[in-house]
């Protein structure tokens, strides 16, 4: 899938199934705030790219997802090492998913996110 955020950020997606996903990138520097840490924006970018992920693959034929919210707490900085993002459906209705994400460095969890998807076939009624 073209994904040209992911290429920006070096964000990849290791595994995307029904229900589940794990999505990682190397820190560097070119993604670390004036702190000298990665922004946590780009924390929240994998977390938010791993609940696509992990709902995608669920979706029937026409449907789409999108982001309605996503609230992240934020434990620990990170300035070195592998992200990993691990992603979890926690409940799928009709229209509306609920997904937890929790994003690791070397074995330590730094932060964990709750987001809820729209679940939707979209208009294509150009009027």
């Amino acid at each position: 899938m073209y994904h040209p955020y992911a290429d920006l950020t070096g964000l990849k997606i290791e595994n995307m199934k029904n229900g589940q996903s794990r999505c990682s990138l190397e820190s560097s520097e070119k993604l670390f705030n004036p702190h000298g840490v990665i922004h946590g924006a780009v924390i929240y970018s994998l977390a938010d790219t791993g609940m696509g992920a992990a709902l995608y693959p669920g979706l029937e034929k026409g449907e789409l997802c999108a982001t309605i919210e996503i609230k992240i707490n934020y434990y620990k900085a990170v300035t070195s090492g592998k992200v990993i993002c691990l992603t979890k459906v926690l409940n799928r209705g009709k229209s509306v998913a609920n997904l937890e994400s929790e994003i690791f460095c070397e074995d330590n969890l730094i932060a964990k996110a709750n987001g809820n998807y729209s679940i939707f076939v979209p208009n294509t009624n150009k009027d």
